[in-house]
């Protein structure tokens, strides 16, 4: 990747207030520049919004899922999926796959793209991952897991981390017992997400299960769960007791959260000081990164769309703004639109309803 076009000195100042801030840790041989990480979700997580994350200040960023079986197989798609820039700090690889043999096999080829780690996905609960016995579904038979893991670590010489949930549903909530398996088989941390895979993304990430999993633990705990806003990440990051915690969607609606939540009295206002102007600067930097990455037209409009009209929710107009996104079909014009609605917002501030169900699809 090319060195992108430096924020102005304004923008740098903002960042420059918060980075202050931050407190780097160290999770088996990896330092991460901050305790909060961009959390793994599909679709979303490739090599630009990584880099654009840790631009403004993820400790670190896991890859989206990606299939043991299409990197055996050679796919060309799902290898460029492994691909890293070498601008990537702290970017783990996170893997799904149910065959020991082939997660193995799959692991030697994504350690050869350069990693600081893998992961395995445990946490995925949508159905065309766990039906093939991928995702949530390996947290149903747990006798199957340490052979997995040992497989798997024996074939890699990164640290090797799992991602899972509480338990498949209320009356399974085994996460205790996996953390064991994973710290006798290998495995260096656990992030974990609050819900069954029964609950899917509804009702609330159970942070008080969470919680207690830190009182016993045996492994460096990650955090994952409802985190959608600075004010409540700054809250958890001050009284938890795990290692880190991961932010999946808050992410996609304001892209300054991993700053944001630094610190508590700013948080605590509930007001942010990035304006219009600021996100039209971090938007300019994501077609950088974008274009770069998928020269074709086509892909970049769809790669960059999706971000744009997140990142313009709760602003003003946001929904009339976003019509005339997805209606426009040159990436020229789409920019244009762009540039005009975020630089005509002024000091205007978001105002987001987090009791409205927000991509519960299966990201995060």
């Amino acid at each position: 990747m090319k060195a992108s076009k430096p924020f102005s000195p304004e923008l740098l100042a903002k960042i420059e207030k918060f980075r202050a801030l931050n407190h780097p840790m160290k999770l088996g041989n990896v330092d991460f520049s901050s305790r909060l990480l961009l959390a793994p979700m599909a679709g979303i997580c490739n090599l630009p919004y990584r880099l654009l994350m840790e631009d403004l200040g993820a400790g670190g960023t896991v890859s989206e899922l990606i299939s043991c079986h299409g990197i055996n197989y050679g796919n060309q798609r799902t290898l460029e999926m492994l691909k890293i820039d070498p601008l990537e700090k702290n970017v783990g690889i996170q893997l799904f796959g149910e065959d020991a043999e082939a997660m193995a096999r799959a692991a030697q080829v994504a350690e050869s793209f350069g990693p600081k780690f893998l992961d395995i996905n445990m946490g995925c609960p949508v159905n065309k991952v766990v039906s093939k016995g991928g995702g949530s579904a390996l947290m149903r038979d747990i006798t199957a897991l340490a052979p997995l893991f040992e497989k798997v670590r024996g074939q890699i010489k990164i640290p090797l981390s799992i991602k899972i949930r509480t338990g498949w549903d209320a009356n399974t909530l085994n996460a205790a017992e996996i953390i064991k398996i994973a710290r006798e088989s290998g495995i260096e941390w656990v992030a974990i997400h609050g819900r069954t895979r029964t609950q899917q993304y509804t009702g609330v990430a159970d942070w008080n299960f969470i919680e207690n999993l830190n009182q016993v633990k045996s492994l460096p705990l990650i955090g994952n769960g409802d985190l959608h806003h600075p004010y409540g990440v700054s809250e958890r990051l001050q009284k938890t007791e795990c290692d880190a915690l991961m932010i999946a969607r808050g992410a996609l609606r304001n892209p300054f959260i991993f700053l944001e939540s630094l610190d508590p009295a700013y948080a605590s206002q509930k007001r942010s000081i990035f304006n219009g102007h600021d996100y039209w600067e971090v938007i300019q930097r994501l077609f950088s990164y974008v274009t770069e990455t998928f020269p074709e037209e086509r892909t970049s409009l769809v790669q960059l769309r999706k971000l744009i009209v997140w990142f313009a929710a709760g602003f003003p107009h946001a929904a009339a703004f976003r019509s005339q996104v997805f209606g426009c079909q040159v990436l020229a014009d789409t920019m244009k639109l762009t540039e005009d609605y975020f630089q005509s917002l002024g000091e205007a501030q978001k105002f987001i309803n987090y009791d409205e169900v927000f991509m519960s699809s299966g990201h995060g």
